[in-house]
C-alpha cells in the first residue's frame, strides 16, 4: 500500500557513490520515503538527482539544516563514518551507517553516548543479514536445532573486479579508508556469524595480496578463531573465477550448511542419513537491500528489526582491527586487546 507524500519520511544519503546510489533507489522502492541526495561532487549530484527526480545537496551541514530530514544513510568512506554519525544524532537524526562501522575504535565510546543522549535510532549495513539464506538458517540455528555448536567454517570468493572494476581508484586501495578483503568482504561474513553464535574472543589471520593488480592491500585472508568453545575458521579471496561462498555449522545434535551462491540452506539431524534442503527462489539483488531499508525504517518506528546494531558492530570492529594486527605481526590476538 503507497504511504501518502505527507506522511513519508525524509532520508538524506550522504555519498553518491556506487552503494549510496543503490541506498538511495532502495529506499525510494520501499514506497516509505522521500529521499535527497548529499554529494559534494558537483557533476555526480547532478547525475543521481536527474536519474531518480530528487532534490540534492553539496554537504552534510547543508542536509542537516533541513528541517524535513528525518534520518540519515552514510555512505561515505569508513574513516568518515563515526564523527559524521556523530554529527547527525547531534543534529536530531536517526543513523543508517554503512558497514564496516569505522577503521578505528577511536570515536566509538562518544558515539554510543551520542544515540543515547539523543533517543534516537542508530543501524549498521550488514546486508548479508538480509540475504534469504542466511536469515532462513538463522533462525534455524539460534532456535537451539543443533545444540551446542562446536564447528563453523566459511569460505568464499568472487571476481572482485568483474563486481567493483573501480576498486583501484575507490576506498577499498587503503586500508585506511576500510579497502582491502578483511574490512571489505570478510567483514560481512563474520557480523553474520557473531549474530548466529555469538562473538568472537581470539583469532590468528594469515592474509596476504595474492593476486589483484593496482592495489596492495590483502586480496587473501585465512582466520582460525574462538567464538566461545566453538571453533571457526574462516577462507576468503576477492580474485577466483566464479562467485561463490559456503558456510557450515556442526553441533552436537546436527549440522547446516548455507550455500549463498545457491539460494538454498541444507539441514540434517543426527540420526539423518539424508540433508533437508531448503531452496529459495534467487531475489533480484536489490531486494536484499530493499529489505534493509525497511528494517531501518521498522527500527525508527520501534518495531522488531534485525538490524544490525551498534553495539554488534562495534564487536565485528573490533574482529577486523584484532584480524589487521594478527596478519600484520604474526600472532594470535585476543580481541579485548585491539
Amino acid at each position: 500500500m503507497a504511504v501518502d507524500a505527507e506522511k513519508k519520511r525524509t532520508v538524506l544519503i550522504v555519498g553518491c557513490g556506487s552503494i549510496g546510489e543503490r541506498h538511495l533507489r532502495c529506499f525510494l522502492e520501499t514506497g516509505r520515503v522521500q529521499a535527497i541526495a548529499c554529494e559534494p561532487n558537483a557533476e555526480l549530484l547532478q547525475t543521481i538527482t536527474e536519474r531518480y527526480q530528487v532534490p540534492g545537496c553539496s554537504s552534510l551541514d547543508v542536509g542537516l539544516a533541513r528541517e524535513d530530514v528525518d534520518s540519515v544513510v552514510i555512505c561515505t568512506p569508513a574513516h568518515l563514518h563515526v564523527a559524521m554519525a556523530i554529527q547527525c544524532l547531534r543534529a536530531g537524526k536517526h543513523v543508517l551507517i554503512e558497514k564496516p562501522l569505522a577503521v578505528s575504535l577511536e570515536g566509538t565510546d562518544e558515539l554510543v553516548r551520542a544515540r543515547d543522549e539523543s533517543g534516537k535510532k542508530v543501524g549498521i549495513a550488514y546486508v548479508q543479514r538480509f540475504n534469504p539464506p542466511i536469515t532462513g538458517a538463522s533462525e534455524y540455528v539460534r532456535s537451539g536445532a543443533l545444540g551446542k555448536i562446536h564447528q563453523v567454517a566459511l569460505r568464499g570468493g568472487q571476481h572482485f573486479p568483474t563486481f567493483r572494476p573501480a576498486y583501484r581508484e575507490i576506498y577499498y586501495n587503503d586500508r585506511r579508508t576500510g579497502g582491502g578483503a578483511i574490512q571489505d568482504a570478510l567483514t560481512h561474513m563474520v557480523n553474520v556469524m557473531e549474530w548466529m553464535i555469538g562473538p568472537t574472543q581470539t583469532l590468528s589471520c594469515d592474509a596476504a595480496h595474492q593476486s589483484l593488480p593496482g592495489v596492495e592491500v590483502e586480496d587473501t585472508v585465512n582466520i582460525i578463531a574462538r567464538n566461545g568453545e566453538t571453533l571457526v575458521s574462516y577462507s576468503i579471496n576477492q580474485f577466483q573465477c566464479l562467485s561463490d561462498n559456503s558456510i557450515e555449522l556442526h553441533g552436537e545434535d546436527g549440522s547446516v550448511r548455507i550455500l549463498i551462491h545457491e539460494s538454498r540452506w541444507d539441514s540434517i539431524k543426527r540420526g539423518e542419513a539424508e540433508w533437508t534442503r531448503h531452496e529459495i527462489a534467487p531475489e533480484e539483488r536489490d531486494w536484499v537491500f530493499i529489505t534493509q531499508a525497511s528494517a531501518f525504517l521498522d527500527m525508527v518506528e520501534e518495531k522488531e528489526s534485525i538490524l544490525c546494531t551498534l553495539e554488534e558492530a562495534i564487536q565485528t570492529l573490533k574482529f577486523n582491527l584484532a584480524a589487521l594486527k594478527s596478519a600484520d605481526s604474526g600472532q594470535r590476538v585476543n580481541l579485548e586487546e585491539v
